[in-house]
């Protein structure tokens, strides 16, 4: 009966992932046979849960929209990992959830166990959120966004480029990266008949689903490797490359996805795809890291770090000439 119960939350939860499934994909991914699949769907369907079945060769099943289902079962760290996501939620970078999420971990907390509702509290009470600053991305934007791109439904929507024009665009949405601090979206432009990368806090009113479209291959396996080759160095004036003389490890310690591009060289060094706005700002940050690097590009870098080389002897009482 216990595995039983766990294989049902099982199920639902892959049904809750994704729009459609084949009985085979499920029996797969479950462990089971089809046969075992169809019995499981009908326990769901006697306990609530809007299970539809369609039959054929492209038949399957997918959850259906139901406005009462009964509450999903939750094990303690589930428990405590939805708690700490809706206090995090409240204070993050998505508006218009913010009161939402306090009235649902309310809720959470008063079906809580004493036990779970000990270490929720205990969270709650000995930390300390920094408000996010900066903008904000709405909720509904989200919610369609990741629709669109589980379904293969393409989305219109305008869009307010670096240099603040205004376009529409029409894309067809392969998937979100949350970077901490913003919100990307990686979609095929039709228009412009290339891959695109959209900060969705640019995005203007909710995007409007238009007409499904068949799935392309992806321009990276790993969007998030993707988005920070795309914007680690894209959004700013001047680029660099360089080459970090510590393992690629203690280089990501020192930097972050959207400020630096890192490929291993070796076990000993990686390769630094940068940008900033100026580059005497590049050099001293770059002197403040404690790696000994090598420049690559661009050469006025070079001189930059020449003569705030040079201002350092001098305040340090070495006798260096005048560059």
């Amino acid at each position: 009966m216990l595995e039983t119960s766990a294989r049902l939350l099982r199920l639902l939860s892959l049904l809750q992932v994704r729009r459609d499934w084949t009985g085979s994909d499920l029996a797969e991914r479950l462990g089971v046979d089809v046969r075992t699949v169809r019995r499981d769907v009908d326990k769901l369907r006697s306990l609530g849960y809007p299970v539809n079945a369609t039959s054929g060769v492209s038949g399957g099943y997918q959850l259906g929209a139901g406005a009462e289902l009964p509450p999903l079962l939750l094990d303690d760290d589930e428990a405590v990992a939805v708690a700490v996501g809706l206090r995090t939620a409240a204070n993050g970078t998505v508006s218009g959830i913010e009161e939402t999420s306090v009235r649902a971990l309310t809720k959470l907390e008063q079906v809580l166990p004493s036990r779970l509702r000990r270490r929720v509290s205990a969270l709650s009470a000995h930390t300390t959120t920094l408000a996010a600053f900066g903008p904000t991305v709405d909720a509904d934007v989200l919610t369609v966004v990741a629709g669109a791109s589980r379904d293969h439904q393409a989305l219109r929507f305008g869009y307010q480029g670096r240099d603040g024009a205004a376009t529409t665009r029409h894309v067809e949405p392969q998937g979100m990266v949350h970077t901490g601090r913003r919100w990307y979206l990686v979609a095929w432009d039709v228009d412009r008949r290339d891959w695109r990368t959209f900060r969705l806090d640019r995005v203007e009113g909710t995007p409007v689903p238009a007409a499904r479209f068949p799935p392309r291959e992806p321009p990276h396996a790993d969007l998030a490797e993707y988005i920070s080759r795309q914007v680690s160095g894209a959004v700013y004036r001047h680029r660099a490359r360089l080459v970090m003389h510590a393992p690629l490890e203690v280089v990501r310690g020192e930097t972050s996805p959207t400020s630096a591009h890192l490929e291993a060289i070796d076990e000993s060094s990686c390769l630094m795809t940068t940008g900033a706005e100026s580059l005497y700002a590049l050099a001293v940050h770059l002197g403040m890291m404690g790696i000994e690097f090598e420049v690559l590009e661009p050469e006025e870098l070079r001189e930059h770090l020449r003569v705030i080389g040079g201002r350092l002897s001098r305040a340090a009482g070495d006798v260096v000439p005048e560059l």
